[in-house]
Formats: C-alpha cells, sequence, structure tokens
C-alpha cells in the first residue's frame, strides 16, 4: 500500500498521453528560438561590429516581455493556450523566414534586424504565459514537478544546442540556410500543437475588461501569502544565482583573464548545471512542503557557492563551481514554477504566472546590472561577501514565514 500510495504521489509527466503528445513540440519549439536569438545577435556584430548594437538587439528581445507579459497572461485565461502556442510558432517562423527573404533580397540591414528583434520579443513574450498555462491542463498534479522539470530540460538542453546549430551552419552553408532551419523548425512544432485536439479546453467564463481582469489577478496575488512567498523567493534566487551565470564574460575576464574559449567553456558549464538541475525536478512529488524545502537548500547553496567563487582560479575549477551554481539555481527556479502551479486557481492560472516571469526575468536583469557596477567600483571579493551574507540572512527571513504553504 505504501509503495502505491508512493507511485501516485510522484508521477512522470511522460506517463500522460496528452504531454507525451505535447513534447516534442516543445523540443522544436525551443531549438528554433535559441536558433532564431543566435541568428539575431551573430547577425547584429556581423553587420556593425559594435557592441553597442548587440546590446541593442539583444535589448529588443527581452525588453517587451517586461511591458506585455501581463496583458498576454489575461490572454492566456481567456483562450486555449494551445491556441496562443499555434499562433505564437507561425509569427515566429514567419520571424525567420523573413530573415531569409531580406538576406536572398540583399536588404538585411541594421533596419532589417532591429525589426526582427523586436518582433523576437513581442511574440516571445505571448509564447512564455501561453506555455506556462497549457503544461499544467495536460497532466495530474502528481505529474506537474515532472512536467516543469522536463520543460526546463528541454528549454537548458535548446540553449546549448540551438546556437551551435546556428553556428556551424553559418560556417558551413551560410546564415540564410541557418535562417530557413529555424523557420522549419517552428513549424513543425506548430504542426504536432495543431494535432493536439481536446487539450487546454476550459469551461467558459465572463469576460470581464483587461484592466479590470489585471486588477483582480494584482488582488488574488494579494490575498494569497503562499504565492507572495514564492515570489520573494524567486527574486532571492534570481539575484544571487542568475546574476552570477550573467556575468560569466566578466568572470572568464576578470578571474581567468581569458577570452572566447574561456567564456564558451563556462557558458557550457552553466548549460549543463541547468540540464542536470531540470532533470533533479522531474523526480520530485507534488508536494508543495517539501518542494520549499528544496527551494531554500538550493539558494542556499547559492550563496555558499558565491562565496567560493573565488577559489575558481583555474578553467576547471571555476567551470565546476559555475556548473554546481547553475544545478542549483535551476532547482531553486523551476522549484517556485512548480509551487506556483500548485497552488494556482485555474481561472488565475495565466495573470500570475506572468507575474511570476517579470520577476523571474528582472531579478538577474536588475541584479547583474548593480553588481557588475558595484564590483567594477569595490571588486569581487567585497560585493559578491556582501550579497551572500544578504542573501543567508533574507533566507532566513522568508524561510520562517513557510507556514503559510503548510
Amino acid at each position: 500500500m505504501e509503495r502505491r500510495e508512493k507511485r501516485q504521489v510522484r508521477r512522470s509527466a511522460l506517463s500522460e498521453v496528452a504531454f507525451r503528445r505535447y513534447f516534442p513540440a516543445s523540443w522544436f519549439s525551443s531549438l528554433g528560438s535559441w536558433m532564431l536569438r543566435f541568428l539575431l545577435g551573430w547577425s547584429a556584430w556581423d553587420l556593425t561590429l559594435s557592441a553597442t548594437w548587440v546590446g541593442i538587439t539583444a535589448a529588443l528581445m527581452l525588453a517587451p516581455a517586461l511591458l506585455l507579459s501581463p496583458w498576454f497572461g489575461i490572454l492566456s485565461d481567456r483562450i486555449n493556450p494551445r491556441s496562443g502556442l499555434v499562433a505564437s510558432m507561425f509569427i515566429h517562423g514567419f520571424i525567420a523566414l523573413a530573415g531569409v527573404v531580406a538576406l536572398w533580397a540583399g536588404v538585411f540591414g541594421v533596419p532589417v534586424l532591429l525589426s526582427l528583434a523586436l518582433a523576437m520579443g513581442v511574440v516571445t513574450s505571448g509564447h512564455s504565459p501561453m506555455r506556462l498555462a497549457l503544461i499544467p491542463l495536460l497532466v495530474e498534479r502528481a505529474a506537474l514537478p515532472s512536467a516543469v522539470g522536463l520543460s526546463a530540460t528541454t528549454f537548458n538542453i535548446a540553449r546549448i544546442l540551438g546556437p551551435a546549430l546556428g553556428a556551424a551552419l553559418i560556417a558551413g552553408s551560410g546564415p540564410e540556410l541557418a535562417f530557413m532551419l529555424a523557420s522549419i523548425m517552428f513549424a513543425i512544432a506548430a504542426a504536432i500543437l495543431l494535432k493536439l485536439h481536446g487539450v487546454g479546453v476550459r469551461e467558459p467564463r465572463p469576460r470581464e475588461p483587461y484592466v479590470q481582469q489585471f486588477k483582480a489577478g494584482i488582488r488574488y496575488v494579494r490575498e494569497e501569502p503562499a504565492i507572495q512567498l514564492i515570489f520573494a523567493f524567486t527574486i532571492l534566487n534570481g539575484v544571487l544565482g542568475r546574476t552570477v551565470v550573467e556575468l560569466l564574460p566578466a568572470f572568464a575576464g576578470g578571474f581567468l583573464g581569458g577570452g572566447a574559449r574561456e567564456l564558451a567553456m563556462l557558458t557550457a558549464s552553466a548549460g549543463l548545471g541547468s540540464i542536470v538541475g531540470g532533470l533533479v525536478m522531474t523526480r520530485q512529488q507534488a508536494d508543495t512542503a517539501r518542494l520549499l524545502n528544496l527551494v531554500a537548500m538550493a539558494i542556499a547553496a547559492a550563496a555558499l557557492l558565491i562565496l567560493g567563487l573565488f577559489l575558481g582560479s583555474n578553467l576547471y575549477r571555476l567551470g565546476a563551481l559555475i556548473f554546481a551554481l547553475s544545478l542549483v539555481t535551476t532547482i531553486a527556479g523551476t522549484g517556485c514554477q512548480t509551487i506556483i502551479q500548485l497552488r494556482l486557481v485555474e481561472s488565475y492560472r495565466g495573470r500570475v504566472l506572468s507575474l511570476w516571469t517579470l520577476f523571474a526575468m528582472g531579478a538577474p536583469a536588475i541584479g547583474s546590472a548593480c553588481l557588475g557596477v558595484l564590483t567594477d567600483s569595490f571588486g569581487y571579493t567585497v560585493v559578491f561577501t556582501i550579497t551572500a551574507g544578504a542573501g543567508w540572512l533574507v533566507l532566513w527571513l522568508l524561510y520562517a514565514r513557510r507556514s503559510s504553504l503548510l
């Protein structure tokens, strides 16, 4: 009996028919997305040889999410999120195809590049809430940690393979073929999603104005201490773990005195750590108290590893530390997302998850900018020692409020 109950508590998402049918679409979508991001970033450098334009291109692919994610979160509560993902795949594919046409026509310049990057940012800001809203509709509650973990694993493997494939195609055949392959990947993902009949369907609900629905979502979060707590854990994890990963170029140059080779190895270490962290989460039970303990331990380990980074005097030691930091950061981030998914009322899922996405993306973005400025002024040792100490203090204060999740 005990073994049977254990099997019921922890279940693989791949045992769910709907998720198995959806899973290949997530692979093609993630690979296409990371390849397209790489191609746009590479094109910015190839066209301008300017780090400024590379930064502007990256900002255009990220900034729209900070403004539009809440609106798309409301939309994902109104429609079948599967339909939203299908539309996202078609638009992604059109962006990649537009790159092919522009290259063939000889008009692929900075204005075209920036237009494609902005379009990519807008459609991505809609894709994330739709994807997060669909996953819980594909699996039973017991399989939700596995589904979130598998999705994170897919995302992080694609983060390595997509750019690598794009770089290989550029070197061997030119960017036209790379853009075309990205478009084909999105088309395959759309075809798979179109065959997912009967998923994502919800009971019809009265439609309120968007502003009213947004306010209702904010009010729901304000009345749920457990969700507020997970938002705070998400921000802390972003500042402690994700921030350091975003500063890898500085570590490669500042700690190691290296260049592209060292940065590539550290980036690969971070990617591998994220993959392992995602796989760890696929083995967890749908138990919010246990998941919160795992999140807290992962964030505590991240603070400890930040102090340990100063021991990374050579590439291999620093790579091992970055691997471990990325692993625990992924566990904490995926754990927070899983707890949110388990706690949410279905009618508010899209809106709340869009807010969670804002915190998950915004914390490392702001944190890396602030820590980058501070380390230039005071040095790595002082800034990261204070950051780790403050992180442990904030973690202790947050963990003391865990009763709201029990």
